[in-house]
């Protein structure tokens, strides 16, 4: 079963993806359409001296919902300040309310002397992008180069990390065998189930993505022109088997165009609305016009038996001779091409 085929299972206070306002926004969202995937990070704690230990946490929000971001988020602070740091009240941010999440990163806001944190917000359009690729690569792939790219820039933003927690997807077994083969400087490494619950440093930053996915999702900016007013903003869950969900993808779906940017059109619930109520687009090809060569005549292998393949394949041919001229493709005559002959 593919991720974003997952069964919609979430906890009450999630089951909607209606936003109320905040007094403030995390300086981690976005004022313009997220069409392409960034990362933000805070300048390192100013308490941090030279070489310092220091240990790392990493979580995700929203890797099954069909819109909407995927934010991966690390938080990070000295070892020997760990127990400070878990004495602030972190939790999973799954159990936690909206506002407490919103109070608990303004507490890691505050803290600029202890915590640095950064997320890498990873847009619909690039999730689906990558997803669609011809070479296989999937959720998993997607988020595993995801936090090993937010490791390796902490790293080189000159943090001395000893050890790392991580909040597994797939397997915890290889994946941290996979980490740890990666980064032999750090010297514990620990992927893990539920390691949001369990590590508060990983809570942390499960707090740093979830509040930043939800102020991306509130303050969402659509690309496409005149959409602003007219479209409804009640996403249910934003699962793909949420039935809400669902109903605002058809309604919400133009039957040529698809669907706006907030939508992973590469999750099969979008893939099954389009080919079921979409409407069928034909476009022309080089078959249907016998007076072009086929640009396929190039790599085609004539066993003398395609007479129509070799011809064509001659008139792709790039030189020509003075004693063997050449009929030109009707694109070069378009653009005025000339065909070299001497050099």
């Amino acid at each position: 079963m593919e991720p974003e085929e997952e069964s919609f299972s979430l906890e009450a206070e999630e089951a909607e993806l209606v936003l109320g306002e905040t007094t403030t926004r995390p300086p981690s969202g976005t004022n313009a359409p997220l069409l392409k995937s960034y990362t933000y990070a805070t300048p390192l704690p100013t308490a941090l001296e030279p070489d310092q230990e220091c240990i790392l946490g990493v979580d995700e929000a929203g890797r099954g919902p069909v819109l909407g971001p995927m934010v991966y988020g690390i938080c990070y602070c000295p070892l020997s300040k760990a127990d400070e740091l878990a004495n602030l009240g972190f939790a999973d941010s799954k159990t936690l309310k909206e506002d407490e999440r919103d109070n608990l990163l303004e507490v890691i806001m505050s803290r600029p002397d202890l915590i640095g944190w950064s997320v890498r917000v990873l847009s619909p359009m690039d999730i689906s992008n990558s997803m669609l690729r011809k070479e296989k690569y999937n959720l998993n792939a997607l988020a595993h180069d995801t936090t090993i790219q937010l490791i390796r820039e902490t790293i080189a933003s000159g943090v001395n990390l000893r050890e790392v927690y991580v909040d597994t997807v797939g397997p915890p077994e290889s994946y941290q065998r996979k980490l740890e083969n990666l980064f032999p400087s750090i010297t514990k490494i620990v992927v893990a189930k539920k390691a949001d619950s369990k590590y508060p440093i990983v809570s942390a930053a499960s707090i740093c993505a979830k509040v930043t996915r939800d102020d991306v999702l509130r303050h969402w900016i659509f690309a496409e022109s005149g959409m602003e007013d007219t479209i409804s903003r009640q996403f249910g869950s934003g699962y793909p088997s949420d039935p809400k969900t669902v109903s605002w993808l058809k309604s919400n779906m133009d039957p040529i165009f698809g669907y706006p940017n907030i939508v992973r059109f590469s999750w099969q619930t979008c893939k099954t609305l389009l080919e079921t109520s979409g409407k069928t687009v034909r476009w022309p090809d080089d078959d249907e016009s016998n007076s072009q060569p086929r640009i396929s005549a190039l790599f085609g292998q004539s066993n003398g038996n395609d007479k129509e393949l070799a011809q064509q394949k001659k008139q792709y041919s790039t030189f020509a001779t003075k004693g063997n001229p050449r009929p030109r493709p009707q694109l070069m005559q378009d653009m005025a091409l000339r065909s070299v002959i001497n050099f």
